[in-house]
């Protein structure tokens, strides 16, 4: 699984279509891994016991069971490009986070009938600047640190 960047409102609309929850995870402003967390944490409504590292979060996608029920989640992520191009080792490790977190749902999840999970990186909409390729892209890391 690759995550693209995508137009947003087709994303949303299918959602909303589906009954799934969407959580917003907004990354303007964000520059450093710290930062980052942060706002994971507050966007996707993580318990405490999630910490400032990779694993912790990976696991807490695996886990979802501190949200609300739902069909499925789709995580729409916005403003990225600026966090993606000031760290991109970091971005890439971030990226692989999600599609292990998509895949694991994809493949069933904690147990049958689990409910789905998705994630977009919201596409620019035209006039927000230029967009030029696609995300920097660091060779795939094989093992998440800290």
């Amino acid at each position: 699984m690759t995550l693209e960047p995508q137009p947003l409102a087709p994303a949303l609309a299918a959602a909303e279509e589906a009954g799934w929850t969407t959580l917003r995870l907004d990354l303007d402003g964000v520059r450093s891994k710290a930062g980052l967390m942060r706002r994971c944490g507050e966007a996707l409504r993580l318990p405490e016991w999630v910490g400032g590292n990779w694993d912790a979060l990976a696991d807490a996608l695996r886990d979802l069971s501190w949200l609300p029920g739902a069909a499925g989640r789709l995580v729409a992520v916005t403003s990225w490009r600026g966090y993606a191009g000031a760290r991109a080792g970091e971005w890439e490790t971030f990226v692989e986070v999600l599609e292990e977190a998509v895949d694991f749902w994809r493949g069933g999840g904690g147990g049958g009938g689990e409910v789905g999970f998705a994630v977009v990186l919201a596409r620019p909409e035209a006039g927000g600047g230029p967009v030029v390729g696609a995300p920097p892209r660091a060779p795939r890391l094989r093992r998440r640190q800290g």
